[in-house]
């Protein structure tokens, strides 16, 4: 079960529709621009290698909406761009956008086909920074079992298949190092209780759901050893963008002297943003805080701050973990080396 995947027979997107998980698995077919639009800024689908899927299959969804439309071509690129942009801090999802756009010439097939190639890779990417993130964190706790602490979903939902910051929890299961993880509900999508425990549950990996503001308590009281989140964008001096609550994990976990550790694929680290002060934070509907379920739990009128993401210096990151190697922003006042030479 993939949250991306595409309809080669009738020539559209596929999503787990993810805002019904875990109650109802829907799966959302997307065949217009409209479509891919919504589910992105909707959250159908979210986390950021799972948008740069969405990205390049996007443009052939837009590509193929042309050819029956009778688009003219700056019409295409107009509605290309609407996808590329449909989200802005997350870098994949433009990334996906741009890698396939050069390949628009040569027709939908070959777009599909890059498209394709960015699944495959995404997951190596994600298996091998599992492998490197379990290495670090067992090397550098000295635990031959951990206790784990996440925010948000990072596991198979968020990317193309088996997970990032997830994924190494996965990675510290199969090696039988996992004591027990930490699931932050992740406020205000609920993100962590509704996909990160039901990705857990199906592993059959042992969670406890704490709400966020439990988790600095947790941290401090030596209940866990160390906390691992994913990111959306990764600035070259190792700031992390991710969803809003990380920087205060990474806050308690500096204080209890616990690694904070961020894993992510090399396509997310955007060497042109030289800081997180130069990152976009999305700021979404004040009514995903003032009411929760569709359900109002704010007086009438009052207003929701909402941003969807936060940044958490580097200063406060024990490591950066890619399919490229691990960093520790201490040792090493920049990440250019994790990332693949062809993606700078």
């Amino acid at each position: 079960m993939r949250a991306v995947e595409w309809n080669k027979s009738e020539g559209y997107l596929l999503l787990i529709d993810q805002t019904l998980l875990p109650d109802k698995h829907v799966v959302v077919s997307c065949s217009t621009v409209d479509q891919v639009v919504d589910a992105i800024q909707r959250l159908v689908v979210r986390g950021a290698p799972a948008l740069g899927a969405v990205g390049a299959y996007g443009v052939a969804v837009a590509m193929i909406q042309a050819q029956r439309a009778g688009w003219s071509a700056d019409q295409l690129v107009e509605q290309v761009r609407r996808v590329r942009d449909a989200r802005p801090t997350a870098v994949n999802l433009a990334w996906g956008a741009d890698r396939v756009t050069p390949f628009i010439s040569q027709g939908v097939d070959a777009v599909l086909a890059e498209a394709a190639a960015v699944m495959v890779e995404d997951e190596d990417a994600n298996r091998e920074l599992s492998r490197l993130g379990a290495d670090w964190i067992l090397a550098r706790t000295g635990r031959s079992k951990v206790r784990v602490l996440t925010h948000c979903n990072t596991g198979f939902l968020a990317t193309t298949a088996w997970g990032t910051a997830l994924g190494i929890v996965r990675e510290l299961h199969l090696r039988d190092a996992l004591e027990l993880v930490y699931v932050n509900e992740t406020r205000p999508l609920l993100q962590g209780s509704r996909l990160t425990a039901w990705e857990l549950r199906e592993e059959g990996i042992d969670y406890l759901v704490q709400v966020d503001g439990a988790a600095a308590s947790t941290i401090l009281r030596g209940l866990v050893d160390v906390a691992i989140i994913g990111a959306d964008r990764i600035a070259r001096n190792g700031d992390t963008a991710n969803k809003i609550g990380s920087v205060g994990v990474a806050l308690a976990c500096a204080d209890a002297g616990i690694p904070f550790v961020v894993a992510a694929p090399s396509t997310t680290v955007d060497l042109a943003t030289s800081t997180g002060e130069e990152i976009n934070i999305e700021l979404r509907d004040g009514a995903e805080v003032t009411a929760l379920g569709g359900v109002r739990i704010a007086p009438h009128g009052a207003k929701g701050f909402n941003p969807a993401f936060d940044v958490t210096p580097a200063r406060l990151i024990s490591a950066i973990v890619t399919e490229q190697g691990v960093v520790e922003p201490s040792k090493m006042p920049s990440v250019d080396n994790l990332v693949k030479e062809k993606t700078v």
